[in-house]
């Protein structure tokens, strides 16, 4: 049991090696392609999305950009976490997504301390529309990282289960989640349906959770509504 332990740490040991070779050679790549990626180090607030394949184009980017111009008035930058940038708006900062990852499963990615920021994230998933004022979302319980009460909550009122579409944290302070993703993420998958039970699993309780009227499903909760009145 020792060695089996022993050689499971050190194939882990290398795995984790050859990750980090890898992120240099794309970050070269993407300095080479797109620019010097410049490190961020005065704090600043930002607004995050994430694009990988084919199932939303460089449109959804720039939409979810022109709704957050007009609806927060707080300074901030706009940042798309993408494997492809062409077409999206020059003002958006591009940062590269590891290639081993695909679809929902990059977004764990997002919580990095390796990424070249410094300050408070927004992240919103791309199919999300936006009907008012985001200035709270930056303002409630600051230094806390909050995010959604899952929408399993509209059948079952007492869910505590984090939705991962609309989350607020400081860059880094969920370097855990990513870390230990990053380490085992083959198992991680297998045994987790997506990245938000992955948050849960490794983050659960720690969130200061939005008030539920702040951010709805329509699917769930804003179209049952509509139906129950009509």
């Amino acid at each position: 049991i020792v060695r089996d332990k022993r050689r499971q740490e050190k194939k882990e040991k290398a795995l984790a090696q050859e990750r980090i070779v890898e992120e240099k050679k794309r970050t070269e790549e993407w300095q080479r392609l797109y620019g010097e990626t410049i490190i961020e180090k005065t704090p600043q607030n930002y607004v995050m999305c994430l694009k990988h394949g084919s199932k939303y184009s460089h449109k959804y980017v720039n939409t979810l950009y022109s709704m957050v111009k007009r609806n927060l008035t707080i300074p901030h930058k706009f940042v798309c976490l993408t494997d492809d940038p062409k077409g999206i708006d020059k003002d958006i900062k591009i940062l590269p997504l590891p290639k081993e990852l695909t679809g929902w499963w990059c977004k764990p990615y997002m919580y990095s301390a390796e990424l070249p920021l410094t300050g408070t994230i927004l992240y919103m998933d791309l199919d999300v529309v936006i009907a008012g004022s985001l200035d709270k979302l930056f303002e409630y319980s600051q230094g806390d990282w909050c995010v959604i009460r899952d929408f399993t909550r509209a059948m079952q009122p007492n869910w505590q289960k984090y939705n991962s579409s609309v989350i607020r944290f400081n860059k880094g302070q969920l370097d855990k989640v990513w870390r230990d993703f990053n380490s085992n993420h083959e198992q991680i998958i297998k045994t987790h349906f997506g990245d938000q039970d992955w948050l849960w699993t490794s983050a659960q309780n720690t969130a200061k959770l939005w008030p539920d009227e702040w951010i709805r499903s329509w699917k769930w909760e804003i179209r049952k509504d509509r139906t129950l009145t009509a």
